[in-house]
Parts: structure tokens; sequence; C-alpha cells
């Protein structure tokens, strides 16, 4: 009888994980207060890709614990992990906000000769009292992000014990941020690499128009991207996303057999 258990646990071991392993389509929607369509959706664990129809919905292959990324230029990336839940309701919804890009302050003033020894003779123009003027530390740094500003708020506080940083690393949200964070630059690089190698890639190596954008997620997805792409050597991202370029290919094939 012991056996019998046994082999039966063993049984339902096996269909529990095969059922896991099995991709379903799931029926996704997009909210967001406009420009519904076009949206993308990458399964980046599986290289599967979508985007929305006009009124925000969508359909994607998932199985457990792959992660989706939704992405817009309009909008903040966001990526969410499939979930039992998610697989049993067949269906995921997202609410997307806006992202706002805050422009530098542009100072307007007289239209200069062009000639520099001149115009500063010339102009009118004073110089306006900076942090060094008055002997105190300023920041001269790159500007922060919405982002980065975010999770410097999360993480700083005031008091002999900062409540602030404790709560927001127990709710997630700097987990969240610091993410948020990630997939940004990593979309940066991306679209840096898009515009300065694709062309010269995909005259190398072909592929079908629709894929490509799918393709520089697959790829931008790797750890190795972000590593090179902050060395700024063109020639070594070229070779990498050749290789890349080789194992998507590769993975597109089997996946259709």
């Amino acid at each position: 009888m012991i056996k019998i258990n046994r082999i039966v646990c063993v049984i339902s071991l096996i269909v529990t994980s095969t059922l896991n392993a099995q991709s379903i389509d799931v029926n996704g929607l997009v909210i967001a207060d406009e420009d519904l369509e076009g949206i993308h959706i990458i399964n980046k664990t599986a290289s599967k890709f979508t985007i929305t129809n006009d009124l925000g919905a969508f359909v994607i292959p998932a199985k457990l614990n792959d992660t989706i990324i939704i992405s817009a230029i309009k909008y903040k990336a966001e990526e969410r992990i499939v979930t039992q839940n998610i697989l049993d309701a067949k269906t995921l919804t997202v609410y997307l906000s806006e992202n706002v890009n805050e422009l530098d302050e542009v100072i307007i003033g007289k239209v200069l000769t062009g000639n520099l020894l001149s115009d500063i003779q010339n102009s009118e123009a004073k110089r306006d009292i900076n942090f060094y003027d008055v002997g105190i530390p300023g920041y001269t740094g790159r500007r922060k992000t919405q982002s980065e500003r975010r999770l410097f708020e999360a993480t700083t506080g005031g008091g002999i014990v900062p409540l602030n940083p404790i709560l927001n690393w127990i709710s997630g949200r700097t987990k969240q941020l610091k993410n948020q964070i990630k997939l940004e630059r990593q979309d940066v690089q991306m679209e840096k690499a898009i515009a300065d190698l694709a062309e010269m890639l995909f005259e190398i190596n072909n592929l079908q128009e629709d894929k490509r954008i799918e393709f520089f997620y697959f790829s931008s997805e790797d750890q190795e991207f972000m590593k090179i792409a902050k060395i700024r050597d063109d020639i070594k991202m070229l070779e990498f996303l050749q290789r890349k370029l080789l194992e998507y290919k590769e993975n597109m094939e089997s996946s259709q057999d």
C-alpha cells in the first residue's frame, strides 16, 4: 500500500510540473489616459512579443514565473511576474502612468554676433550668484531623473531612527523604484544601440522588421548588454548583438518546432 501511495505521489508531481511548464494565452488589458494602441508587451522569459490594440487589449503566451514587460515611450515601463492567480484567471490588468520628462531651464537673451571676445565685452548679461560665491557646498553632477529622485526620497529621512527608509523597504517600494531605474537606464541604452547600430547589424544578418524591437528587448535583458553599454565600445556592442541575433533566431526556430 505504501509503495502504491509513493507511485501516486510521483505521478502527481510529474503532472503538476508538466502543467506548470505549459504556456497558456493570457488576455491582458492596459489602462492609461490615452494612446492605448501599439504599446509593447514582451514576455522576456519566453522571448515572445505583441502589441496592444486600440482598446489596450492584448494576448500573449505565458507560464508560471515568466516576466512580462509593458513598455511605451509615453508611459513608464511596468514589469509583472506571472503568478498562479494570473494563470488561473488567464487575465492581466496593468495600469500605466505617464512618463513626464522635465526639461532644463532655457534662458532667452540678446542675439549675439558669434564672435566670442566681442560678445563678452558687449553683453550686458551678468553672471548669476552661485553657491561658490557665498561659500556653501553645491551639487554640480548629472541631474537625477524623476525615478532617481523618488528613490532618494524613499531611502533618506531624519531622526535618530529614520522611519521613511524602513517603511519603504518593508513595503517593497524601494525595490520597485530600483527596478524602475534599472529598466529606464536599460531602455535608454537600447534606444541608443538601435539608433547607432541597427542599420549595420541587419545589413550583416537580416531579420524581419516586425521582430526587430522584440530582438533588442531580448538582447538588453542579457547582463552583458549594460556592461558593454557603459564602456561605450560600438565594436564590442555590435559583436555582442550579432551573437544575440543568432541566439534569438535559434529560439525562434525551436519555438516554431
